[in-house]
């Protein structure tokens, strides 16, 4: 079957984890960060992971390449454009921010940057974008409140928290605070929780930190009344499967569980995650799954459908865009039908 791109929205990417290793070295050159080398390639080569600590040391490890505002502008625009070509119409981004305060960067050099990138994409690819800011996880609830109160003056330019980092450890009633303060602020809340961390921590996530959608959330399957408090409730979970593979949260992709969530009326979108580090954008992943599930034309547009509905778009917004799947669904019939 061929592969249709999809007009979706990407709903769990980390900004940082777009830093493909050609931008890297290219900003590595422009600030005189060394590196272990200069060479993509090469650099591509120690994307070997075991775990996701592998992975985050790594990754913690290139960021010190982003220092000015036109270099967290090239990010945002290179991660837009790649974006916009898999099908992407919505993007709901993850930055943060206290990565970069540790590395001596100011809030307004992140924000401009990346706020410029999301009005040029605007403009320039049809594509809607906004920021959610997250805590890193490692660091504790109190510097997560002093991050959000750090980031107060610009409170028009995201649209809600997050929580991530490594999971195993941190629970997220480390951060009851912190996020109720963000729900005073009418700020948009959502957790990384049972993708290392089990169902508990999934649980924790909804009862004490009131968050509207789950990232990751594979391993809630294992309890079947969460499950049911999902599929009542529709609470969304943010699914990465080349991530999940690539961490070794899944052994291969022909076990992940995101068919039986779906058969079970879970309200499962499909993301990239950090697509530098783990082979893929949102399309590569909608496609592997297709080819490995052998997923049909409706099922595909169940996934996108999905997508929008998890959103944090206005209603009328969400149905414009639903009703384009359902006309890209409908087109893609007809050519199999022959019509």
């Amino acid at each position: 079957m061929t592969v249709a791109t999809w007009p979706v929205a990407e709903l769990h990417v980390h900004i940082e984890g777009t830093l493909e290793t050609e931008l890297l070295v290219t900003l590595a050159r422009r600030n005189n960060v060394e590196m272990p080398s200069y060479d993509p390639a090469a650099l591509r080569e120690l994307y070997r992971f075991t775990d996701l600590q592998s992975f985050l040391d790594i990754y913690y490890e290139n960021l010190a390449v982003l220092r000015t505002e036109a270099d967290f502008y090239d990010l945002g625009m290179a991660y837009l454009t790649r974006a916009s070509a898999a099908g992407v119409r919505r993007a709901e981004i993850f930055f943060d921010p206290q990565t970069h305060l540790a590395n001596g960067i100011p809030l307004d050099v992140v924000f401009g940057g990346l706020t410029r990138a999301l009005g040029d994409a605007r403009a320039t690819l049809g594509i809607s974008a906004d920021l959610i800011l997250c805590f890193l996880r490692h660091l504790g609830g109190r510097a997560a409140m002093e991050t959000l109160e750090a980031a107060l003056p610009y409170l028009d330019q995201f649209i809600g928290v997050g929580l991530d980092s490594a999971e195993v450890g941190f629970p997220p009633s480390l951060f009851t605070e912190v996020f109720a303060k963000a729900t005073a602020l009418g700020l948009h809340r959502v957790a990384h929780a049972g993708e290392e961390g089990g169902p508990d921590y999934v649980r924790e996530a909804l009862d004490l930190l009131g968050v509207e959608r789950i990232d990751h959330g594979i391993r809630a399957i294992e309890d079947h009344d969460l499950v049911e408090i999902l599929r009542k409730r529709q609470i969304p979970l943010t699914v990465c499967p080349l991530s999940n593979v690539c961490l070794r949260a899944i052994p291969m992709l022909g076990l992940h569980p995101l068919p039986a969530m779906l058969a079970v009326g879970l309200l499962v979108t499909v993301n990239s995650d950090d697509p530098a580090y783990f082979g893929g954008y949102v399309d590569d992943n909608l496609a592997a799954l297709q080819r490995e599930f052998s997923l049909d034309h409706h099922q595909m547009a169940t996934l996108a459908r999905n997508s929008f509905v998890a959103s944090f778009l206005p209603e009328d917004e969400k149905r414009r865009h639903i009703t384009a799947v359902d006309e890209h669904l409908e087109g893609l019939l007809r050519l199999t039908s022959g019509a």
